[in-house]
């Protein structure tokens, strides 16, 4: 019954890492059609995110069957609750990727945002891109460098999206307002998609240290 039980954890284990594969590369294309206005990709992004969730749904099954039937207790324990919660934060990451997509399809053919903030998405995109990447790295390997880096990665985010801020916010600023709520928008999502992959690196590492990390560090 252990061994069986050990399987059934690799099997959440790799569940994980697959949805998190299927989260990195939507947010790829998700970015991509953004930035380039590609309606083609963003219509695949908002369509494969049923993917996602349906993925998300049979691992939360899973984890159920798990906790119904084997009772696990310890760290056991703490790896299926925490892969629910992992889950459900990567269903959301799926989410943030639709709705950049979704942008990039009700602004096409023009691009969402004004000339002035395009290379501040270019680079917001790449870093969530970059997070999304490490985010399955760090959930196949456990190595809390990567984590680390994750955490690096959100404090440039976050200093872009203040920045997107600013920039609306200012006195030069020439947009209409349409081009105001898209760019907020827009920031917004980049910044929750982060922080759903620096709560999951939380998480991983307090699995792999026992050591947990308070939300505002």
């Amino acid at each position: 019954m252990r061994e069986v039980f050990q399987q059934e954890l690799r099997e959440v284990q790799d569940r994980l890492v697959e949805i998190a594969s299927l989260v990195a590369v939507s947010i790829d294309n998700a970015t991509k059609a953004f930035n380039e206005s590609d309606v083609s990709l963003a219509e695949t992004v908002i369509a494969d995110d049923d993917q996602i969730d349906a993925a998300a749904a049979e691992l939360d099954e899973l984890a159920i069957n798990i906790l119904a039937r084997q009772q696990p207790v310890a760290r056991d324990l703490r790896i299926v609750v925490s892969a629910l919660r992992i889950s459900a934060s990567l269903e959301r990451m799926g989410d943030m990727a639709e709705h950049i997509a979704q942008l990039a399809r009700y602004r096409f053919p023009d691009k969402v945002v004004p000339k002035s903030l395009r290379g501040t998405f270019a680079e917001l995109g790449a870093l969530d891109v970059a997070v999304a990447n490490k985010l399955v790295e760090l959930l196949k390997h456990e190595d809390v460098r990567v984590a680390e880096e994750i955490r690096n990665d959100d404090d440039k985010i976050d200093a872009l999206h203040l920045s997107v801020f600013d920039k609306v916010l200012g006195e030069t600023w020439k947009g209409a307002a349409v081009d105001t709520v898209d760019a907020t928008l827009a920031s917004r999502y980049h910044e929750r998609f982060a922080d759903h992959a620096v709560s999951i690196a939380k998480k991983v590492q307090y699995l792999a240290t026992g050591d947990w990390i308070p939300a505002d560090d």
